[in-house]
């Protein structure tokens, strides 16, 4: 008799249990809105959300998020709870802030004073209240990237907008704190952020996702889009910090067109189960890109890293580099992915993962692709994992 295959789907009834939030959220009253969210919800409900079958979710399950009935956190009216910023943020921290629980703009919490001419820094739910056509093209391209990024278009209810103008410089940085859960109920928040730096500007950019409520069960899903111009700068740093109850799945688009450069990188140190997912394509010649990255995990902790760059243009560079340390259970995933277009000559495009494991119990899978189209190319990629050399470790004491 033979087997039944194994679905390459999880069902998820979260999505068809909150279908109806569809029209309490920011932008409901805008009718291409309100289509691209009902689309965006069907999807999800039809199809579910990646299982194990999926070549790019082989290591990652989800099937915890199919299990827990989570809540859609949304803006609601009337008094905000009480929050605070995390210890090490309210001591004065040098830069722009802007704060969000569960996935909602907190104004009180934020500082945007002194922003140069040409920055603009606003919440997603501010925009669509006043000039929601300026989102449309990256809410309707995001949607094409998959079924997890469809869930955020369909039950996003803010994020951060920010738009540099040609030749804008940011003096700080811009701190994104994204705080998560709910003493009372598992609820779930999909904040998406859209960065655009014109030509010639510069910004640095820092996401910290942290707990609100202590061992609250909740979910983050964030998405980012990220357009680098022609010779922008960009620094995007990101600190994952989520409590020990909680599942993060977040993803970024980056594209750069000709000489911009987009730096970035990423720490997850937090959450039961983590994915951070980066897709970078670089567009235009003398376009690079640098990716890096730490994983700290223990107990039973799932951190997930997957990267995807291609090389769609002639003379562009890339760099990733990513270091973790596993102790206990806990399981780590580098899936690093490189891709060089048929035209894309003097592509320099290299990739590392090194792995350090504490314990006999703790496990990282490593999954570095190469698919290269042009004859014309310095690539490269390699991983390593391995326990201390104690012969090491006798002479570092």
């Amino acid at each position: 008799m033979t087997a039944s295959p194994r679905p390459t789907t999880i069902a998820l009834p979260y999505a068809e249990r909150n279908a109806e939030m569809v029209g309490r959220l920011p932008g409901a009253d805008i009718p291409w809105l309100r289509r691209l969210r009902e689309d965006a919800i069907a999807r999800v409900t039809r199809e579910g959300v990646p299982s194990t079958r999926v070549e790019r979710w082989k290591y990652t399950n989800l099937n915890a998020l199919a299990r827990i009935e989570f809540a859609v956190a949304a803006n609601e009216p009337g008094t905000p709870a009480a929050v605070e910023l995390p210890e090490f943020l309210s001591t004065g921290t040098a830069a722009f802030r802007m704060t969000f629980l569960n996935g909602a703009f907190r104004r009180e919490l934020s500082d945007l004073s002194g922003l140069p001419p040409g920055a603009s820094v606003e919440s997603v739910a501010d925009v669509l209240a006043r000039d929601p056509q300026v989102l449309a093209k990256y809410l309707e391209d995001g949607d094409k990237n998959g079924v997890l990024t469809a869930l955020n278009t369909a039950l996003m209810n803010d994020g951060a907008v920010l738009r540099l103008a040609p030749g804008t410089s940011l003096d700080r940085p811009l701190l994104l704190v994204f705080l998560g859960g709910s003493a009372d109920r598992p609820l779930a928040y999909h904040p998406r952020n859209i960065i655009v730096a014109g030509t010639g500007s510069r910004a640095t950019v820092v996401e910290v996702h942290a707990p609100a409520a202590a061992d609250a069960i909740y979910w983050t899903q964030p998405v980012t889009d990220v357009v680098v111009d022609a010779g922008a700068e960009l620094r995007h740093y990101k600190c994952q910090q989520e409590g020990g109850k909680a599942y993060h799945v977040a993803a970024t688009t980056v594209r750069i067109a000709e000489d911009g450069r987009y730096d970035s990188f990423a720490l997850a140190a937090g959450a039961a189960l983590a994915r951070n997912e980066i897709t970078v394509s670089l567009d235009g010649p003398g376009a690079s890109c640098r990716l890096a990255g730490g994983y700290l995990g223990r107990a039973r902790q799932h951190l997930d890293t997957t990267t995807e760059i291609v090389h769609a243009a002639p003379q562009a560079s890339s760099r990733q580099m990513y270091k973790g340390v596993l102790d206990d259970q806990a399981r780590g995933v580098f899936q690093g992915r490189i891709v060089v277009a048929p035209d894309a000559q003097k592509t320099d495009g290299h990739q590392s993962c090194r792995t350090l494991l504490l314990s006999d119990g703790a496990e990282i899978d490593i999954k570095p692709e190469l698919e290269i189209n042009a004859d014309d190319v310095k690539c490269s990629h390699g991983a390593t994992a391995g326990e201390i050399d104690q012969d090491a470790l006798f002479y570092l004491r």
